[in-house]
């Protein structure tokens, strides 16, 4: 006569090592999971990051006028800025002053700035309605009739491909994002059928006692989970330290690039996440292989 056997406390003891850390199971885990916190934050961070830098570069636009006559360029600048007003697609736009094209030149000419004979291209920073595509098509029509000699210089022009490496990291650090959960899986694996072949008569007594393959499974996939939840925390915690400790690295150095490297509260939220969905990961894992491993060996 068969009858079942609820918990099976004593034959968890025998199965996996005492000790909620024993064993290198968890200490795998632990680095796996702390490679995968910084791989997680840096993609996010990057995403974030890029996302910001398209959205505030969107659409941006600087005149530049060359033109070497002062009072011609000055001409030329009150004629675009009378047809500028005039744009429905022209968001806004202000003209540079001298003062700020002075601070903009003085890293490379010093304080004392540049010789008074030599001509200083007047500026003048526009946003445009990036919802139209042909809004700065219209506009370079227009300076071409209006200034010929000036400059039209979207920023997006230059700063796009930064923001496409920026993109492209961030894939980057997906792609390692899974490969550390693949390889998270396969610790959780070895760990199980390592269990199985150590303890293949202990199992069979088990079975003999009336024990299912559910229970024993549900025996590895508690103990295995409890390991990696206990493994995936104090990677998250060791990864997250590091972490902030990057962060107000790049905050003390005063680049508005690295300074925009935030994660946020999703992105912290997100990391949070992830010792949690090591553990259920390792408990489907633990069950799936030790159900397949059972139905072979008994």
């Amino acid at each position: 006569m068969r009858f079942s056997i609820p918990d099976l406390p004593p034959a968890e003891a025998q199965l996996f090592p005492e000790g909620r850390m024993a064993g290198p199971m968890p200490w795998v885990i632990a680095v796996m999971i702390f490679l995968t916190v910084l791989a997680a934050a840096m993609g996010l961070a990057l995403s974030r990051a890029a996302a910001g830098l398209d959205a505030d570069v969107a659409g941006r636009v600087t005149l530049q006028l060359v033109e070497a006559n002062p009072i011609r360029r000055a001409k030329q600048a009150d004629a675009l800025e009378r047809h500028l007003a005039g744009q429905a697609d022209v968001r806004s736009f202000q003209r540079v002053s001298a003062a700020e094209v002075t601070a903009l030149l003085e890293p490379w000419f010093g304080k004392a700035g540049l010789d008074a004979d030599l001509p200083v291209p007047l500026m003048i920073d526009m946003v445009l309605d990036p919802a139209q595509p042909q809004a700065l098509p219209r506009l370079m029509q227009a300076v071409d009739d209006l200034a010929p000699s000036a400059r039209v210089e979207p920023h997006g022009q230059w700063l796009g491909p930064l923001v496409g490496v920026m993109r492209s990291m961030a894939w980057l650090s997906g792609l390692l994002v899974v490969l550390m959960a693949a390889a998270c899986c396969a610790i959780i694996v070895l760990a199980a059928r390592s269990a199985l072949n150590t303890h293949r008569a202990t199992l069979e007594v088990m079975h003999l006692l009336g024990a299912s393959d559910a229970q024993i499974a549900r025996l590895f996939q508690r103990r295995l989970g409890l390991d990696a939840l206990f493994g995936a925390s104090l990677g998250f915690f060791a990864g997250s330290l590091a972490i902030l400790l990057l962060g107000y690295r790049f905050t003390a150095m005063g680049s508005e690039l690295l300074g925009s490297l935030g994660l946020g509260v999703l992105g912290w939220l997100a990391l949070l996440a992830l010792p949690l969905a090591t553990a259920l990961l390792a408990m489907l894992a633990a069950r799936l292989t030790v159900l397949a491993a059972l139905r072979h060996m008994l």
